[in-house]
């Protein structure tokens, strides 16, 4: 150890950390090397690996994150961008679980995760500006609206990128997680359909984002095999209030309505609420569906009948994706699709 690093810390200031010269003394091996060692690099044989690892060890070595970037040319870390208000994204367990999921597929590396939020719509120019900066490594975009331009942007600026859900474009060749929406859409149909409701009408999401617009057709779909005329569709916002808002149009349209399908289960509590406010009984005078599978409860303990959103693993796997495209740039995965599953409980069925 070098007078410079081994001189005494001031009494109570603790022991100074180990340097890099410390931990090529300690091994045995050259400071290059033992730097080579640390970041990954190649020409470094098995015998100096395993003297340097030891040496991490027995000293605590922990190495300079912003030395290693130099190296590496890596910031450590992966954004995780949700075009939404803070209040819904606090509020909406959809985005828990997609941060969970991606967190999960981290576990694993090195890599941190950074919250970017912003309303969509808003000029994306400060969040693209941090991105570029070099700040992470990649990016995972969720809860895209047709107005934001993160395909374009985000294409643009070489940083891996991964999305879940389907976005507009997907000619950039971006890849993306997602669910089946369209299949999810007319299971409920099909569904509302089979046991002998005939006046079906839907709480459908924002027409600017693809998860809503594939369910809303998926409907569609399910209702011309059924044999049913279309129904009324009203457009929410994925939020219980916006559910309870729209069940009231609806009901002020077509008040004989024996089913409503809605595209969140959010959305699906606030047409419950509404239903009952009105004296129509949950599932007898009215059957629910809703989308997600939040596992989440109506009043009095109404489960709700919904069609399973795997959100977590669905992230998980984007951040795998994420994970892969920055160690391997140049690959261009295909979408990963994941099936559509309809789970019935009692806003459906007795």
């Amino acid at each position: 150890m070098n007078e410079k690093t081994s001189r005494s810390a001031p009494e109570g200031a603790g022991r100074l950390s180990p340097t890099l010269e410390d931990l090529a003394s300690a091994a045995g091996v050259s400071r290059s090397t033992a730097s080579r060692a640390i970041n990954g690099g190649s020409k470094v044989s098995a015998q100096a690996q395993a003297a340097v690892d030891a040496a991490i060890v027995a000293l605590g070595y922990t190495p300079n994150r912003a030395a290693r970037s130099l190296v590496t040319r890596r910031a450590g870390s992966v954004a995780l961008v949700i075009p939404e208000p803070d209040a819904r994204v606090m509020l909406d367990p959809y985005f828990a679980a997609v941060i969970t999921g991606v967190n999960e597929a981290l576990r694993e590396t090195d890599l941190q995760l950074v919250l970017l939020m912003s309303r969509a719509g808003d000029d994306s120019a400060r969040t693209i500006r941090y991105l570029r900066g070099g700040h992470v490594d990649g990016a995972i975009v969720v809860s895209h609206h047709h107005a934001d331009d993160w395909v374009e942007t985000l294409g643009g600026t070489g940083l891996p990128a991964v999305f879940i859900g389907r976005p507009w474009d997907t000619s950039s060749g971006i890849p993306y997680v997602d669910l089946d929406n369209f299949e999810g859409g007319r299971l409920a149909a099909r569904h509302l359909a089979g046991i002998g409701r005939t006046r079906l009408a839907t709480v459908a999401g924002p027409p600017d984002m693809t998860a809503a617009v594939d369910r809303l057709e998926g409907w569609q779909q399910g209702l011309r095999e059924a044999g049913l005329e279309p129904g009324p569709v009203i457009h929410g916002d994925f939020t219980t209030a916006g559910g309870a808002d729209a069940a009231a149009q609806l009901l002020a349209t077509s008040p004989d309505v024996d089913g409503i399908f809605a595209a969140s289960d959010l959305m699906a509590l606030g047409v419950v609420d509404t239903l009952r406010g009105r004296g129509r009984r949950v599932p007898d005078d009215v059957a629910v569906v809703g989308f997600d599978n939040h596992s989440i409860q109506a009043a009095n303990g109404l489960g709700l009948t919904t069609v399973a959103h795997p959100m977590v693993d669905m992230a998980a796997a984007a951040g795998k994706l994420l994970v892969g495209a920055i160690a391997n740039p140049g690959g261009v995965p295909g979408p990963v699709i994941y099936p559509a599953e309809l789970v019935v409980r009692g806003s459906s069925v007795q």
